[in-house]
């Protein structure tokens, strides 16, 4: 398997806000971000659903030995390691690709999405606070909030794609997909204050991510009705947007400076990610 930069091939957002880390944070994003990806393509890869199976327990069992001839599995043992991450969480990552490969997927509850959402991308924010030298407990739960809150705006932007490869997390209505979007919102604003607890050098890269990704759950409530969803292909935030959202970012940067203490901080609602995971064992 040769070397490629993932962060850059498939997540332009992340890539953006990437821009302003140092050079070493970002490798060591890269690297998680490589790992995400690799087990995210064996479940969304054209091929059977009994191959899928075949090469995502190759990966996984590959994980639980101590060495193997794979480069990518070896840097994220060494990001385990060097930032205390607990294999809690990257079973929780395990679970959620499993769960994507099957013929046909159906989540049938807010429950359902959300545990779905935090298995396979609350875990990936978790892990990304480690990263960023998070250690403060409710900070490590808000960056789960990002991660969910930047998973249901997936959810809400791929429902055609998604119909496609037989997979239904949501109902095929503008209804139901700006409920997603609204819920989503939720998770974004309980993620907002939290990052002050982000070193200040790493902050900024946070907060742009945060914002861009957001505008492209704000670009779908736009959108008047299904038809006209259909046919708007992948939603995206385009260069000058995501520029915008960068120079509203450094707003966002100074008002975390000038907070001393917000009592929003201590009303972050975990009610629901909370019956479902024990996040003792995992933060």
């Amino acid at each position: 398997m040769s070397k490629k930069n993932y962060l850059s091939i498939y997540a332009k957002s992340f890539n953006w806000a990437g821009f302003f880390l140092p050079k070493n944070t970002y490798e060591s994003c890269s690297k998680l971000y490589s790992f995400c990806r690799v087990l995210d393509n064996i479940a969304d890869e054209k091929d059977t659903i009994e191959n899928k199976k075949r090469k995502f327990k190759d990966f996984k069992d590959q994980y639980s030995i101590n060495t193997s001839n794979n480069f990518i599995i070896e840097d994220m043992k060494v990001l385990e390691k060097e930032y205390d991450i607990s294999r809690n969480i990257i079973n929780d990552l395990f679970d959620g690709i499993e769960f994507d490969i099957k013929k046909k997927i159906e989540l049938n509850s807010e429950k359902e999405l959300l545990l779905y959402s935090y298995q396979v991308a609350g875990t990936v924010g978790l892990m990304m606070a480690k990263i960023l030298g998070v250690t403060s407990p409710l900070s490590l739960k808000a960056a789960v909030n990002l991660g969910i809150a930047m998973q249901l705006t997936n959810i809400s932007r791929d429902v055609i794609e998604d119909s496609i490869n037989n997979r239904f997390y949501i109902n095929h209505s503008m209804e139901d997909i700006k409920a997603t979007i609204k819920v989503s919102e939720v998770f974004y604003n309980n993620s907002f204050y939290s990052i002050k607890d982000i070193p200040i050098n790493l902050r900024f890269a946070i907060l742009v991510a945060r914002r861009v990704y957001r505008r492209i759950g704000r670009k779908i409530l736009k959108i008047d009705n299904f038809e006209i969803y259909k046919k708007s292909g992948k939603i995206y935030v385009n260069k000058f947007e995501k520029t915008l959202e960068t120079i509203f970012s450094i707003y966002d940067f100074i008002k975390l400076i000038i907070i001393k203490n917000n009592s929003e901080r201590n009303n972050l609602n975990y009610k629901n990610i909370n019956e479902l995971v024990n996040f003792d064992e995992r933060i």
